[in-house]
């Protein structure tokens, strides 16, 4: 993986019977200092949400603790956007 690349993930889980409409958005990008970091942004969609930003030593490190979040997600009935596959992520990146 190349230090210049964003890896993101965009999360849904909608609900109509228990007006759930919420998004968890998983990305890795690198800090000022060569560190990689986990964000993570969720809330209700169509509204801003909260985001936390998580610093690791390196990006094998931070892709470990995103598989952990996707895991949880994943448990929890959220969904990748676009209705692919849980594999579907690998490898998955936009140039920045």
């Amino acid at each position: 993986m190349a230090q210049d690349t964003i890896h993101y993930l965009v999360l849904h889980r909608c609900d109509p019977s228990c007006n759930m409409a919420r998004y968890y958005v998983l990305s890795i990008e690198p800090s000022l200092f060569g560190d990689a970091t986990l964000i993570r942004e969720w809330g209700r969609i169509g509204r801003p949400g909260q985001r936390r930003v998580e610093l690791y030593e390196n990006q094998s490190c931070a892709v470990e603790a995103l598989e952990t979040w996707l895991q949880r997600k994943f448990r929890r009935g959220y969904l990748l956007q676009g209705g692919s596959g849980r594999e579907a992520w690998f490898g998955l990146s936009v140039g920045s």
